[in-house]
């Protein structure tokens, strides 16, 4: 969840770290801080707030060298402050340590060295670690590395650390286990970070580390090894990465820009895997499975969040059109449930990052049950993509703002590219009908784009709704998923409290909520249950609710009764999940903005969360 930076070489280290946690904001954080070596010694800079906080505070002091760390912090041992915010250094200043992750035994490790005579600064797990490295390190008399990997094998939890030595200054010691570090390679010079954001503006080559791997790193050399101290072969990979990408490009916020990139991203998640005929769709990262999948009793979908949401938009997709059971679970209920898990399951696994720490430990759990696990993941070369056995990217581009957009429809797209491709191969799906949907899938991109000149309309509608306390949303069938995601999105960064729910199940007890002071938003497109949602709208408006329905175009019925509408282009059902949620994502933007909230980094959200 917190993010990292390294560097190693012949550049002065400092602005090459102010800019990597910079590129790292979108990860959300509470506190930054730096360490350099500098001809006095490692000095350690830290600050409570944002990097510009820290920037201000240091960007003056002139801190001269050519090897640093960097870290921005989301606080899980111990407040946010001065004290808990990274680095941490040891006791007697021989180590100082990045961390991010959680070290589950750290409150046995705490009381085994304060009976050591180890006292402690903050309240962090980090500050355990990097004095438990320097216990071995004083009493094994031995040299840095090695007393960093027989620290690790006393650790139970998920770390990505880099380590500076006050002793051998000439290096930089990096180790994970279930949580992302990549390093970069240049000329005479190495990039460390917790993903690819930092890097890519000094190097399109890099090396993800896996699990229980440790690099040690000088300015003109590599060494890549276990934690048991065997040698590997680096795996060097060339990124695709466009710098402007992760720039705002004239939008006032990534979120906005996210949302307006929805049809390009689409564009990019079908090219190549829909014939130019639409008479076939080829997902080639499933081409090994496919048989698996074909003969599957039972699909499992697993998600947090957002990709939760993409999940059950899915379950009903590949439910309805390839007739194969679906199963949809939260990441973070899955593994503690004791599921059962039959070894010719499917289990899919969804995440943007590839690195949501609850989805990842499903994924190790179903494959020690014998399922064959799939990912649907955004970031080349994260690690459930590396864990599974096979899968399909995205290809939606970096997402820079907490509050996932165009992942989730992108998400949604290979699920009915999926849906689509297993209807029609299984027989359940007849050609002339899969070849339709296939090609209005196609131009659902040109679609969003009607969607989006909507933007100053529906900027005007939150302007109407932006003090309201609480929002209801409301849809059934393929929308019932979207309701829980338009809900969501306003919760994330607008601070209003929402909720989803099907439209039927108002009458249970949301109705209780209604009066002339609760916005309800509807999906009430055109669909083969559209009069059932017009029989909800009307309960609501009986009991003097506010109502902004998002309609066909054309609509006149739903019109009529609602306080607002949204009309969006009609489309086949299953296909109307991509463009009702634009509308709803337009809605929670303008109205976190005019509530003078920080839009891309809301409060206590982080875009990738790596701990449980």
């Amino acid at each position: 969840m917190c993010g990292i930076v390294g560097y190693i070489g012949r550049r002065q280290a400092y602005p090459i770290l102010i800019n990597g946690l910079k590129r790292l904001e979108y990860r959300g954080y509470d506190s930054a801080g730096i360490a350099i070596v500098t001809d006095q010694g490692i000095k350690v800079f830290k600050k409570k707030g944002k990097v510009s906080d820290l920037e201000a505070e240091t960007k003056h002091l002139n801190i001269q060298g050519t090897i640093g760390i960097g870290h921005t912090r989301w606080a899980t041992h111990g407040e946010p402050n001065d004290q808990n915010a990274h680095p941490h250094t040891s006791q007697n200043g021989l180590f100082t340590l990045i961390h991010n992750g959680i070290i589950e035994n750290y409150n046995h490790l705490k009381k085994f060295l304060i009976e050591k005579g180890y006292t402690f600064k903050s309240d962090t797990d980090t500050e355990v670690l990097v004095n438990l490295i320097e216990y071995i390190y004083l009493e094994g008399e031995t040299d840095a590395e090695l007393a960093v990997r027989l620290a690790l094998s006393k650790v139970i939890g998920a770390y990505a650390i880099v380590v500076l030595a006050e002793n051998e200054p000439d290096k930089l010691i990096a180790a994970r286990k279930s949580s992302p570090l990549v390093i970069g390679l240049g000329r005479n010079e190495y990039f460390i970070a917790s993903d690819a954001t930092p890097i890519v503006e000094h190097t399109d080559k890099v090396i993800y580390l896996n699990n229980d791997n440790i690099a040690i790193l000088k300015e003109d050399e590599l060494i890549l090894k276990t934690l048991d101290n065997k040698k590997l072969k680096p795996d060097i990979q060339k990124i695709d990465f466009d710098i402007q990408a992760i720039e705002k490009n004239g939008f006032d916020h990534f979120m906005l820009k996210e949302i307006f990139e929805q049809p390009e991203a689409l564009h990019n998640t079908m090219r190549g895997r829909i014939a130019p005929d639409f008479s076939s769709i080829r997902l080639g990262g499933l081409l090994d499975v496919m048989d698996k999948i074909l003969n599957a009793k039972r699909l499992i979908i697993v998600g947090c969040g957002t990709s939760w949401h993409a999940g059950l938009v899915g379950e009903y997709l590949i439910e309805n059109l390839a007739r194969i059971p679906v199963e949809v679970e939260y990441g973070s209920e899955f593994r503690y449930r004791n599921p059962i898990i039959y070894k010719d399951d499917i289990v899919i696994a969804i995440s943007q990052s590839g690195e949501t720490a609850d989805t990842l430990e499903a994924v190790k759990l179903a494959k020690e049950k014998g399922a064959t696990v799939l990912g649907i993941c955004n970031v080349v070369g994260s690690s459930i993509p590396r864990e599974t056995h096979a899968g399909v990217y995205t290809h939606a581009g970096p997402e820079i703002g907490v509050a996932s957009t165009k992942a989730f429809t992108a998400q949604v797209t290979v699920l009915t590219m999926m849906a689509l491709m297993l209807g029609y191969e299984k027989e359940v799906l007849p050609y002339g009908r899969f070849k339709k949907l296939t090609q209005e899938l196609y131009h659902i991109p040109e679609k969003l784009q009607k969607i989006l000149d909507q933007n100053e309309y529906i900027k005007q509608l939150a302007e109407k709704y932006q003090t309201a306390s609480n929002f209801l949303y409301l849809g059934r069938g393929y929308l019932y998923p979207v309701a829980l995601e338009g809900a969501l999105k306003l919760k994330e960064i607008s601070y209003i409290h929402a909720e989803g729910y099907p439209a039927a199940e108002m009458k249970h007890g949301p109705i209780a909520l209604i009066d002339e002071n609760m916005p309800v938003v509807f999906l009430a497109t055109k669909d083969k249950i559209y009069e059932k949602v017009i029989s909800n709208i009307k309960e609501v408006k009986a009991r003097h609710g506010k109502v902004i329905a998002i309609v066909t175009e054309g609509d006149e019925i739903a019109s009529k009764l609602a306080d607002h509408i949204i009309e969006i282009p009609e489309v086949p059902e299953e296909l109307t999940p991509l463009l009702a949620v634009v509308p709803l994502q337009l809605l929670a933007y303008h109205a976190a903005v005019l509530r003078g909230n920080d839009v891309d980094q809301p409060r206590n959200l982080a875009k990738s969360v790596t701990v449980e």
